[in-house]
């Protein structure tokens, strides 16, 4: 594996982190599923408050962002919510991040067409997808998303991107990933979670690997233009180090007899968040399993071109799929 470093060093340049999707046409048929995106911008009626009275009458027009976003169940009383969204409201920090942060999105048109796109396609492939009304909101930091059948929430102050006051205290290699371009990605991988089955007995590398790469695979679907850099949030560098050496790095996987492993802390080690991986190289990117169970995923679907995108996400047998994806990435 000495050879490796060499590798990933010297052909970064060759590839582009882009892929095909440089080129993706609309479908046709995903254009004509009726979609109706309720989006309302609630950082702008919340930096109006400036009594409790008025956070109260916040909280009563928005029951469901309340309940699941503010948590209101986990405050004693509405009245101490309130208090806390006045003082929360005034905060003269919080409210030059929630300036920067409707700069970063101004054009709600822009947001409601992407939305409208992303909740299409998740339609096409499961009809039955109930979509969410959706809220924009400044946390303050604290929530980047969240997603049920009921709300989506979208803290734009999370992904406002380099030119924000304040940003989410995270390491680079995370904060990143904080800019507008990720955030619809970010949501699609949210709503994988929905459809992705899993056998909860599982513990080894591989269900892990393949759980992950079948929510990438899901968002990759739901939206087929986005470079693959922004679904896996790796730089357009590490996505060309990965796809250069993929066969190196599978081999890795295969000599240290990591598949089966179901030890939290080794597993962690290559799904969980890191800058890199220097198990396999200091150049290689953190959540490398992740991606390598995403090409995984792609090539079981390339294939069985008969197996709908819900029965991949069902399917709860990552042996199954990494056998019959005759995965065998060669080395170069």
């Amino acid at each position: 594996m000495r050879l490796l470093l060499a590798c990933f060093l010297c052909t970064g340049v060759l590839l582009s982190g882009c892929t095909s999707n440089e080129t993706c046409q609309p479908d046709p048929e995903v254009a004509k599923v009726p979609v109706t995106v309720l989006l309302e911008r609630l950082e702008q009626p919340f930096f109006k408050i400036k009594t409790v009275d008025e956070a109260k009458e916040f909280i009563r027009q928005q029951p469901a962002f309340a309940t699941y976003f503010l948590g209101r169940k986990q405050f004693p009383s509405e009245e101490v919510l309130a208090k806390q969204l006045v003082g929360l409201s005034t905060e003269p920090g919080l409210r030059k991040l929630g300036q920067d942060s409707e700069a970063a999105f101004k054009d709600t048109e822009a947001l409601r067409g992407q939305l409208k796109q992303l909740f299409q396609h998740v339609r096409y492939y499961f009809p039955a997808f109930p979509v969410p009304p959706v809220k924009t909101f400044v946390s303050g930091l604290s929530q980047d998303m969240f997603v049920n059948d009921s709300l989506m929430v979208l803290s734009i102050d999370f992904f406002a991107g380099p030119k924000a006051s304040y940003r989410p205290n995270v390491p680079e290699y995370i904060l990143r990933r904080y800019e507008p371009a990720y955030m619809l990605p970010t949501a699609a991988l949210a709503i994988s979670s929905k459809y992705n089955q899993k056998k909860l007995t599982d513990q080894t590398m591989l269900s892990e690997m393949v759980q992950f790469g079948k929510s990438l695979y899901f968002a990759e679907k739901v939206l087929p233009c986005t470079a693959d850099s922004l679904l896996i949030g790796f730089t357009d560098k590490e996505l060309a180090n990965v796809q250069f050496n993929e066969g190196k790095v599978w081999a890795h996987f295969i000599e240290k007899n990591l598949i089966y492993n179901t030890s939290p802390f080794t597993i962690q080690k290559y799904i969980g968040e890191r800058p890199n991986v220097p198990e396999i190289d200091k150049t290689c990117p953190g959540r490398v399993g992740a991606w390598v169970g995403w090409q995984i995923v792609r090539k079981y679907m390339g294939e069985h071109p008969n197996v709908t995108l819900a029965q991949l996400m069902a399917q709860k047998d990552p042996q199954r799929i990494l056998n019959e994806s005759r995965y065998r990435p060669r080395r170069k």
